[in-house]
């Protein structure tokens, strides 16, 4: 199927939200595409070298705000995963042809309970040691995978978050997190002792 492109320096995953200022006589074209048409666009992120192959489709839940200008701020969330198989320039807008793709349809590919929970553990400790408040842990349902909406919020680099997007096991990204999270938790916990020995004038051995 053919949809309309929108590239950003972002890896958007199913069920994130993400919130969109649009300013670009371009992507105002776009949006209202989107928005006439009751239509989803394809977020791929964006490098210098070029475009990943690997993106997710964005629904537009609502218009926060509309400028004088012509500018929108919306809100939109991550609804489904695809691969470009070709692109077309020929709009105003970047378009492509995807093929939307799903996990792997096989039991061992689906994280238990218990190793959601680990990731979900460890996802409050990073947020806790780095200073964000509780508000900012994202809901979810243990009942589910959950790697998604967790590896929205790590403070990781793009190229990590692009392959967990591509990455057709759940319960492999969801090893993949916690792997994450035991490597960056140890400097932050040691962060953390430092700062509070700091605050009462103690040493740290």
């Amino acid at each position: 199927m053919k949809i309309p492109l929108f590239p950003l320096d972002v890896v958007l995953f199913p069920g994130a939200a993400l919130p969109l200022h649009i300013f670009e006589p371009r992507y105002k074209d776009l949006t209202q595409y989107c928005l006439q048409h009751a239509m989803e666009f394809g977020v791929v992120r964006a490098w210098r070298d070029g475009l990943a192959v690997i993106g997710c489709t964005a629904s537009i839940l609502s218009v926060l705000h509309r400028y004088p200008d012509g500018r929108l701020d919306i809100l939109c969330r991550g609804e489904w995963r695809f691969e470009v198989e070709s692109l077309d320039d020929s709009s105003s807008y970047l378009q492509a042809e995807v093929d939307v793709f799903e996990d792997v349809e096989d039991a061992s590919a689906i994280s238990t309970r218990e190793q959601r929970e680990q990731c979900a553990a460890l996802h409050m400790e990073m947020l806790q040691l780095s200073g964000s408040e509780a508000r900012e842990f994202p809901h979810v349902d243990l009942d589910r995978p959950v790697a998604f909406l967790l590896a929205a919020s790590i403070p990781s680099d793009l190229k990590f978050k692009q392959e967990l997007l591509r990455e057709r096991s759940d319960a492999t990204r969801t090893s993949r997190l916690v792997e994450f999270y035991h490597a960056i938790l140890p400097k932050l916990r040691r962060g953390a002792m430092v700062s509070s020995a700091a605050r009462s004038n103690g040493h740290v051995m």
